[in-house]
């Protein structure tokens, strides 16, 4: 390098310093805070389960979305649904009332039609997964009712694709038999959203280690590929790293350089982590170092083709952990330092010392990986977002700090699928992190969701017109067992509405109409616990029992197969809006239910449903 070369650099290194030196000259208050912007206010996921968000353009232009999904610490699994063409932000009540664990985060799956199916299940607990398929093309709101695909064994960590050598097929790889990695391969959804497995599940590996923790990817053609540990790096050390490939075509598999290893079919390949096994299959294993234990965060294909994978290696005391970088050359895995991780990034000293902060690959550019990390900043340290970019021929690894003097950690972050013309590419989890599973001892994952993005909000400059209202201080309001008749104009029978209820359900189970006009109805039954809405001769059941799974707070922490009692809502935000011809029911801020119809205002109630209405509004939408 020349003299001028590195003056150049020594300066612009420099001007940095003096930059962050200035910064913290200045009060807190005046430092740049930069933390993206939130997604969603409740919400967390783990890292095995993918995607876990996803982007989708049609090739008219008529839906251009993305989706992220994660589940609140109160067992909500939602979906927030962004839509570039309005610049409108919805977020879905997917299930409520599930099991409180940061692992049963959605997936999401667009289908050839375009409909969009999402996956979820319980952590090791049950031998199934659930899914629900969404009634129109690219749009979550219209979620169909939930379904279930039962299994061998118990699941966790659903994984879906679709492969243009069979496109009649969805392959779903999980964690299920015996704890390892599990293959299926399903029907595709017909009208009524049903699916059946029509080939599997087949346990693809037996490792020595009791969990082998899996990732997958796919070319979109005819490969799925994976990348394996021995184990979980807790109870592992050395934990090595493991890469196949499932071929769709002969349904065998496969090392990276097309050898072919077993017979999905016919039994398990066995892997150990002894060395002759790495001396007889030298391009399966990734990682070998003595004393260290991997862990795997993503693998994806670069633009040759070849696998590309994010790793952490865990030192054998668990306190130091360091980001990697490991890629197929074409004929050899090679591995390149990013970055330390720091430890366990969490607020609970006594659990999970294997837990990074987090990576993420861009699949669109595989030479920059998303990584969180420590950073000393305003608020002392805390863990922040920044991209690495790799040159892999030169070996050299510049980084650029995406948030900055967070307050809180920024953790687990996740470029989202097929979003490489979107503005939103990469989200995270932002927030203090004490467990993957609410219990007494712990408050789970109180996090929220952030992105790298700068929401534009649908403009609306019109002001609704009130028609009717009323609240607790006046009589305009129902009582327990109660029905009031709205009085509502003759004029605005047939308008575009919304109808708003604060609702009080503390002092009895809630059962029966909750409000009713004009060719709808909204009901909800005691047995299931779950709303009714009628349009017409249409009836729309929701999936969503009204409460949630606080109950885990007192029982024992761990996932034993229990379904614990629902813990009723105690009060309930309603809303019904109506606008041209469809009907969407909200609850607590979340679309619940949606149906198709002409709905009008005429015989307007609010019904005895055995709680009362502490607060309604009518308005007219503009």
């Amino acid at each position: 390098m020349s003299k001028l070369k590195i003056t150049i650099s020594f300066l612009l290194v420099m001007i940095g310093v003096l930059n962050v030196v200035a910064q913290y000259k200045l009060p807190l208050e005046k430092r740049t805070i930069y933390e993206g912007q939130q997604i969603a206010a409740e919400g967390a996921w783990c890292w095995f389960a993918d995607p876990r968000a996803v982007h989708y353009e049609s090739e008219d232009g008529s839906i251009n979305r993305s989706y992220v999904g994660y589940i609140d610490v109160h067992g909500a699994i939602k979906a927030m649904q962004y839509d570039f063409n309005t610049n409108s932000q919805t977020e879905v009540l997917v299930r409520s009332y599930f099991q409180p664990d940061d692992h049963n985060n959605p997936t999401f799956l667009v289908l050839p039609d375009e409909r969009v199916m999402i996956f979820y299940s319980r952590h090791t607990d049950e031998p199934c997964f659930y899914y629900r398929v969404s009634q129109k093309p690219g749009d979550i709101t219209t979620l169909g009712e939930e379904k279930k695909i039962m299994t061998k064994d118990n699941t966790t960590y659903p994984s879906p694709f679709i492969l243009s050598d069979d496109p009649e097929h969805i392959y779903l790889c999980w964690r299920g038999i015996k704890w390892h990695p599990t293959i299926a391969r399903l029907t595709m959804p017909d009208v009524n959203g049903d699916v059946r497995m029509d080939w599997g599940p087949y346990q693809m590996v037996q490792s020595t280690g009791a969990r082998p923790y899996a990732k997958y990817c796919s070319n979109g053609k005819d490969r799925i590929m994976l990348t394996y540990t021995t184990g979980h790096p807790d109870n592992e050390n050395p934990n090595w790293l493991y890469y196949n490939e499932v071929n769709i075509n002969t349904l065998q598999l496969q090392d990276v350089q097309g050898r072919v290893l077993s017979t999905i079919s016919e039994g398990p390949l066995r892997v150990t982590r002894k060395e002759d096994y790495a001396v007889q299959n030298p391009v399966a294993v990734v990682d070998n170092t003595p004393g260290w234990r991997d862990w795997v965060w993503q693998v994806t294909k670069n633009d040759e083709g070849h696998p590309v994978i994010a790793m952490v290696r865990i030192s054998g005391d668990k306190k130091t952990h360091d980001y990697y970088y490991a890629y197929w050359t074409g004929a050899k895995w090679e591995k390149i330092f990013l970055a330390h991780a720091g430890g366990h990034f969490h607020q609970s000293p006594d659990i999970e010392h294997c837990y990074s902060g987090g990576m993420a690959i861009d699949p669109v550019c595989a030479n920059e990986i998303y990584c969180s990390v420590p950073v000393v900043g305003a608020f002392g340290r805390t863990y922040e977002i920044v991209k690495y970019t790799v040159n892999i021929s030169s070996g050299v690894v510049e980084a650029e700090q995406i948030t900055r003097n967070s307050r809180k950690n920024n953790v687990r972050p996740y470029v989202l699928e097929q979003s490489e013309t979107s503005p939103l590419r990469v989200a995270w989890m932002h927030g203090n992190y004490y467990d993957w599973i609410l219990s007494a001892a712990r408050p789970g994952y109180p996090t929220s969701i952030h992105g790298h993005f700068d929401w534009e909000s649908q403009k609306c400059n019109a002001v609704a017109e009130v028609i009717a209202t009323g609240t607790a201080d006046d009589k305009n309001v129902v009582k327990q067992g109660k029905t009031l008749k709205v009085k509502v104009p003759k004029a605005s029978y047939d308008i575009d509405f919304t109808l708003t209820l604060d609702l009080d359900v503390r002092q009895a189970k809630a059962d029966g109409m909750i409000c009713s006009g004009d060719n709808w109805s909204l009901s909800i039954d005691s047995t299931t616990f779950k709303p009714l809405l009628k349009v017409g001769k249409e009836t729309v059941k929701s999936c969503n029992i009204w409460g949630t799974a606080d109950s885990w707070k007192h029982y024992g922490r761990g996932t034993n197969g229990q379904w614990y009692p629902v813990q009723p809502y105690e009060r309930v935000n309603l809303k019904l809006s109506y606008s041209n011809h469809k009907m969407t029911v909200y609850v607590n801020g979340l679309v619940d239910m949606v149906a198709e119809g002409v709905c009008g205002l005429k015989g307007l109630k609010l019904g005895a449903f055995n709680g009362e209405v502490e607060k309604y509004t009518l308005t007219k939408d503009k």
